[in-house]
């Protein structure tokens, strides 16, 4: 790499000396009239942060690292022109109920102004059980909508062109089988499967390390994922078949290091897998899509976005060789941070909301989802939603920060802590290929035991006082009653109305024949080099059910047992 710096080293050294004469007049003289309200400043995630940053603090970062949008190493923006040429994608998630509900909600929210859709799914679909499982009594379509069959699936989208607009399925453990029934749908419906786009969650790891919905042990997991990967890259061209999830780390109380850190090692491990079982990187990766949170610490979230870009371009590039630019591009979903929202004075979320979703357009994200005012409390109400999508809205349209890509580009500040965040996270990634890299680390509970640590330690500050929540642990009102707020209503209805579909599916579908392929799919599954979505794509179009594919492959791998950690 050049030596060539921003800088010259006289130019530094004069700085340097400026800086001393300040700090010895200027400065000491206000320390002594008003000293400073805290003794160490740093970032959530342990940072140190200096009171002022001067050209000194980035003399060592060469030009190269910060290049240009859309090339290597993305540190400035995944695309040329950014929000110049295409704007995020606004992508509020939506699911409750059965599918005609969500339908519903995804009709409302594209009148509103979304620009494409997410789903959420229930406790049951997640966990691969159908909705008349006993193990499913009571959470049919209360956190997301309920899919049984290829059918449900049909009526989610009823009336969506799914060649014109983009669908993000929220799904992990059970990914391949919901995969397989919305293939099934588009062809049905006649469409051609390369316009498809979308994206679907399915990062098993972050499940075992952080969301804990899982159904089978780690590695077949990961081998799910891989035939899953393998297979779209060629039947959907268009439709990332995973979106690694740090959100969920950080969800769990990781900081900012941990998130970029331990989803690039999952990332890592995954791309292992794919190129162990014969494909090229440059054949898949172009597909690979991320989801992160945008926080609290506004810089910090800004810079993170910077040093993930840069640390993925740097492994795709170095650690993998890949050729393509596409491959190296890191393309990031971002969420605004949902457990920052608080019950007490909940309009106060909106603010919360705003800031955080702004910080990801100055990181430069792909697509966004803002969290309702209300969500603390249940799924958003539609006026909840309209106030999430006006919130991009306004950001896009009014206040003019989508003219310049990178805009705080230069910055000594931001420079100077994307580096100090990029240099955490190699940092992680070393301890984790040391220690015998990402999959073994998470059978042994080494990741979920550092979350909890991050958790355990953000908590105490919380109760201290330290980390501040305005109106719940500083400038409480306590006069202030809490206010009266509509809860989105569960619909009791809903898990008759599946069971009764189930019944109805099964006594008019062949089940000789779904048997049949139920037996191969599990004698496949027996061989880790035969691709298992051929397979589960013609039993869902024979009408088996999501949790009868499901228990097919337990039968054959058994259930994961999650290790102790203390």
């Amino acid at each position: 790499m050049s030596k060539t710096t921003l800088f010259s080293p006289e130019a530094i050294d004069d700085i340097g000396r400026r800086q001393a004469e300040w700090e010895g007049a200027e400065l000491a003289a206000t320390l002594r009239s008003r000293p400073e309200e805290k003794q160490v400043y740093e970032t959530e995630s342990g940072i140190p942060l200096k009171r002022i940053y001067t050209p000194a603090d980035v003399a060592d970062i060469a030009p190269e690292e910060l290049g240009f949008p859309g090339a290597y190493p993305f540190t400035r923006g995944a695309y040329p022109t950014m929000y110049r040429g295409r704007p995020w994608t606004i992508r509020q998630v939506a699911g409750f109920g059965n599918p005609e509900a969500t339908n519903q909600r995804y009709k409302y929210m594209i009148q509103t102004g979304q620009t494409g859709l997410s789903t959420d799914f229930d406790l049951p679909t997640l966990l691969g059980l159908d909705s008349d499982d006993p193990m499913a009594f009571g959470e049919v379509g209360r956190v997301g909508v309920a899919i049984d069959t290829m059918d449900d699936v049909d009526r989610l989208f009823d009336g969506i062109d799914l060649e014109t607009i983009s669908v993000s399925l929220t799904i992990n453990p059970s990914a391949w089988v919901v995969y397989a029934m919305f293939v099934a749908v588009a062809e049905k419906r006649g469409y051609d499967l390369n316009k498809l786009t979308g994206t679907l969650q399915a990062d098993p790891l972050k499940e075992y390390v952080a969301q804990k919905e899982w159904i089978y042990p780690v590695r077949p997991a990961v081998r799910l994922l891989r035939d899953l990967i393998m297979y779209s890259s060629k039947a959907t061209p268009k439709l990332n078949p995973i979106s690694l999830s740090g959100y969920h780390l950080s969800d769990v109380g990781g900081n900012a290091i941990q998130e970029i850190a331990f989803i690039m090692a999952f990332t890592i491990a995954y791309c292992e897998e794919i190129i162990d079982a014969g494909m090229d990187i440059d054949d898949f990766a172009p597909r690979l899509s991320f989801f992160f949170i945008s926080h609290q610490d506004f810089f910090e979230q800004i810079c993170k976005f910077r040093a993930a870009r840069r640390v993925y371009a740097k492994i795709m590039s170095e650690w993998f060789s890949a050729k393509k630019p596409e491959s190296m591009r890191l393309r990031v979903h971002v969420q605004t941070a949902a457990m920052s929202l608080t019950k007490v004075e909940h309009h106060n979320n909106l603010m919360r909301t705003a800031i955080q979703a702004l910080g990801a357009v100055l990181g430069g994200c792909q697509s966004m989802h803002t969290n309702g005012l209300d969500e603390a409390f249940a799924i958003p109400t539609e006026e909840a939603m309209k106030l999430a999508i006006r919130t991009q809205q306004i950001i896009r349209e009014e206040i003019n920060v989508t003219s310049v890509i990178d805009p705080l580009g230069g910055s000594y500040f931001i420079e100077s802590l994307t580096r100090d965040m990029e240099t955490e996270i190699w940092k992680v990634l070393d301890e984790v290929r040391e220690r015998g890299g990402a999959i073994k680390l998470v059978e042994e509970g080494w990741f979920q035991q550092k979350l909890a640590d991050s958790a355990y330690a953000t908590f105490k500050k919380i109760d201290s006082g330290e980390k501040v929540s305005v109106g719940v642990n500083k400038h409480v009102d306590e006069a202030s009653a809490q206010a009266e707020v509509y809860i989105h209503p569960y619909d009791e209805e809903c898990t008759q109305l599946q069971i009764d579909r189930l019944n109805a599916v099964r006594a008019s579908r062949d089940n000789t024949h779904v048997q049949r392929l139920m037996h191969e799919l599990a004698e496949q599954a027996r061989s880790d080099d035969i691709n298992l979505l051929p397979k589960t794509i013609e039993l869902v179009k024979a009408r088996a059910t999501l949790g009868e594919i499901c228990s097919a492959l337990r039968d054959v791998w058994g259930c994961y047992a999650e290790p102790m950690i203390v």
